[in-house]
């Protein structure tokens, strides 16, 4: 075992772990359906139900069949703080249950509807689908836009990940460290629409809190046998690696200290110096930690790397559209140097390099691993936020470059892609993870009312 894996050992973070959430669950039923039936299924579905991982349960064991009912089992699940409601249209059921339900939770609610079941000497047993439709048109019209529909025998798990996204948000702590990059507008929100919108307070921070952030300096040697074990260091000297083990415990300490979920560090142009060396290398390997950092002060760069997470993706990272070749259809997603150390294509020489900022450095350098990825961003234009979410192929290359990369071919050909994030105004950092991560941000978008660019 590396000293890498060794710290992740010791960390006992689980890169993969989805955010932990609490959902209710309830059933409505009316009497002059098969409700008997409607129950046993219900129980059924509940059992299935507790094998997904990372949410607690809170269940209402009994069919809400009453108005009274509703009410009951409303201030039950509201006192329980979840965060979403799985209402079962068992049967087709009063009008006034998902109101009464609603009004007291206030969270969002997939309607869930079951499949018919085989007719009962001409009867229609369940009408569970005219369940869902009267549901979601009384929610419609009483202004109610949050909720989500599935019909069949699975819960939509892409649901209870969108929940996860929205709970992320809520307890979120970003800390932006020195404001955005120079000329950087386009990185900006409005602070107090952002917390309207998804509950995330921003604090700021200078430069010099890091830079003057105590540390554990026993723990300094093993970082730098961490870093020689990680890369090739030909190109730096023994100052610039000292600098980058230091900058990574304080950045650790930094976050811990002030409880943040998430830096968004404004890297250049003061960084390399005033501290003496770029924040790249530093970040690479935290963020391959799991830790969640963005570069040039981005903050819905951190918002999206955080969205990744919620829903299981390990290590995301920031990267620019950096190239494109029309004629052989591939693009190029490149940085100067910060992409998590844990996504190297285990083929080429990992180094850190400092060709950056004036010969000060230090950066990553390495091809990205083979694979299928996901890209996000999450982007506000003036009134609005948009979803700009794609998926695609990063294929081998050899490396030919300094920084971070991969090269990388989507479904449609590589002019369309640009064309949806130039002529839409998509910010230029985009989120990645390795895997399929698309479906549950499509609904997070709904739930949000927000605007999907795919």
């Amino acid at each position: 075992m590396d000293n890498h894996d060794k710290i992740l050992e010791e960390k006992k973070f689980d890169l993969s772990m989805k955010k932990q959430i609490k959902l209710g669950i309830v059933c409505l039923a009316r009497k002059t359906f098969d409700f008997q039936t409607a129950y046993q299924i219900y129980h059924k579905l509940i059992g299935k139900l507790k094998n997904i991982e990372s949410v607690k349960w809170e269940i209402i064991e009994n069919l809400i069949i009453e108005v009274e009912d509703a009410k009951k089992s409303a201030e039950n699940l509201a006192g329980k703080q979840i965060d979403a409601l799985i209402c079962i249209s068992g049967t087709f059921a009063l009008g006034h249950l998902i109101l009464e339900l609603n009004k007291t939770i206030q969270r969002p609610i997939l309607l869930w509807g079951l499949k018919e079941l085989p007719y009962d000497g001409g009867r229609i047993r369940l009408n569970s689908v005219c369940g869902i439709n009267l549901n979601a048109s009384n929610l419609y019209k009483a202004g109610v836009k949050n909720f989500y529909i599935t019909i069949g025998d699975e819960v939509d798990e892409d649901w209870i990940d969108a929940i996860r996204i929205i709970k992320a948000f809520s307890q979120a702590h970003v800390g932006i460290i020195g404001s955005r990059a120079h000329g950087f507008f386009n990185l900006d929100v409005d602070e107090l629409n952002l917390f309207e919108e998804v509950g995330v307070l921003l604090d700021y921070y200078q430069l010099s809190d890091v830079f003057n952030q105590n540390i554990d300096y026993h723990k300094l040697e093993e970082r730098k046998d961490q870093i020689n074990s990680l890369f090739d260091l030909s190109d730096l000297n023994s100052s610039q690696i000292e600098k980058v083990a230091e900058l990574i415990l304080k950045f650790e300490a930094f976050m811990e200290s002030n409880q943040l979920t998430s830096i968004a560090v404004r890297c250049w142009p003061e960084f390399a110096d005033k501290f003496g060396i770029s924040p790249c290398a530093s970040m690479s390997i935290l963020q391959s930690e799991g830790k969640i950092l963005t570069c040039e002060g981005d903050i819905l760069g951190s918002l999206s790397m955080i969205a990744h997470q919620a829903i299981g993706g390990e290590t995301p990272y920031l990267a620019d559209f950096s190239q494109v070749d029309f004629e052989k259809d591939f693009g190029l997603l490149w940085h100067c140097g910060v992409a998590p150390c844990n996504l190297w294509d285990g083929k080429c020489e990992r180094a850190l390099d400092s060709y950056f900022a004036g010969g000060k450095g230090v950066t990553a350098d390495f091809v990205m691993k083979s694979g299928r990825f996901s890209m996000l961003r999450i982007d506000y234009t003036p009134g609005s936020y948009r979803v700009f979410i794609q998926s695609g192929d990063a294929i081998p290359m050899d490396k030919e470059l300094k920084g971070t990369y991969a090269k990388i071919k989507f479904s449609d050909h590589i002019s369309k892609v640009l064309d949806k994030i130039i002529y839409n105004g998509i910010a230029h950092h985009i989120s990645v993870v390795y895997g399929n991560y698309i479906r549950p941000l499509e609904i997070f978008a709904k739930i949000k009312g927000w605007k999907v660019i795919k």
